[in-house]
């Protein structure tokens, strides 16, 4: 993989197009969102905040409209400051404090990285995490991504579809669902100490939704490589879904026919279904849905069904009594 450093200034997007919607929207990007609260946003933006600074990535497609490789959808919505993005997220594994994740995680160490695909393929195999960033140029797609606790957030992520990978693995006929581990090693991720969760975190997909061309393996965000808080070195990120389907610092991916174990739907099966489709008609137990607070903005917004993706997956749970299947 090219040296970040050593790309030429002409092939870098400034930040400050990335910060400018309509610069931004121009360039054709997809969308996506995560999930945020108005008291967690003034709390995130006190003084001494700043973003992590990790290097560009090389090779970056930004898509200018529908050309078969992306998935043709457009969000015309601001993006989240980097600086929120960055500094405000769910990772256990260092903290349970979203305010002090970037810190916890600053000193970890993403490279050398393998990840294991194996289970119900054809040719399981140990990738190095050079051979998956060259299985195809990251493309730049912004999202829209929610969480349970009600907030979101608009993050311009760089990645490729999941599917790409899979397919080089060669998924048999009996193969229903992919099943994905984060890194067990407490001493790097001190968070794993606890009891807080089982660990490692495990998450699980069926396999049309991972073969879907939304669902991403994403290796960065806003141009560029994952910063630890984020989830480095890759990441799934699965737009119409719950946050928590976003799996960080993937060491393993395992095809099967059963469904797979998940971390929260294990800690609280009532409150977290192994679906994890953003429905504004079924409330959290201990909170509504209906509404949402984007990190950046005063107010709340109406939460979209499918986090605003029905078109595209709702077919997807054609059948389904989305009310019991949650």
């Amino acid at each position: 993989m090219p040296n970040p450093d050593t790309i030429p200034s002409s092939q870098i997007t400034p930040q400050d197009t990335y910060l400018n919607r309509r610069n931004f929207m121009r360039a054709g990007l997809t969308a996506a969102s995560l999930l945020a609260t108005g008291a967690a946003y003034r709390g995130l933006n006190r003084p001494g905040s700043t973003a992590v600074e990790t290097p560009r990535l090389a090779n970056l497609v930004v898509h200018t409209g529908p050309d078969g490789r992306g998935n043709g959808f457009q969000l015309d919505e601001p993006l989240t400051p980097l600086q929120s993005v960055t500094n405000y997220n769910n990772f256990y594994e260092f903290t349970t404090n979203k305010e002090a994740v970037a810190a916890a995680s600053q000193q970890f160490v993403s490279k050398p990285w393998t990840v294991t695909v194996d289970g119900l393929v054809q040719k399981p195999k140990v990738f190095d995490l050079d051979e998956i960033l060259q299985i195809s140029p990251p493309e730049e797609r912004a999202y829209r991504m929610r969480c349970v606790e009600a907030w979101s957030m608009v993050i311009p992520w760089a990645g490729f579809s999941l599917s790409r990978l899979l397919k080089k693995v060669e998924p048999l006929g009996k193969a229903r669902y992919v099943a994905f581990e984060t890194l067990l090693d407490p001493s790097r991720m001190p968070g794993q100490k606890s009891a807080t969760l089982d660990w490692p975190y495990v998450e699980g997909l069926r396999l049309d939704e991972a073969m879907h061309p939304l669902t991403l393996l994403a290796s960065g965000l806003y141009g560029r490589e994952l910063p630890p808080s984020n989830g480095a070195p890759l990441r799934l990120v699965v737009p119409w879904k719950y946050g928590f389907k976003g799996i960080k610092s993937i060491v393993r991916i395992t095809l099967t026919d059963m469904q797979p174990k998940t971390t929260w739907n294990n800690a609280a099966a009532h409150e977290y279904g192994f679906l994890a489709n953003v429905n504004p008609g079924v409330p959290h137990p201990r909170w509504s849905q209906s509404t949402e607070q984007r990190l950046g903005e005063s107010g709340r917004r109406e939460t979209l069904m499918f986090n605003g993706y029905a078109e595209q997956v709702a077919h997807l749970y054609a059948g389904l009594d989305l009310r019991k299947n949650f």
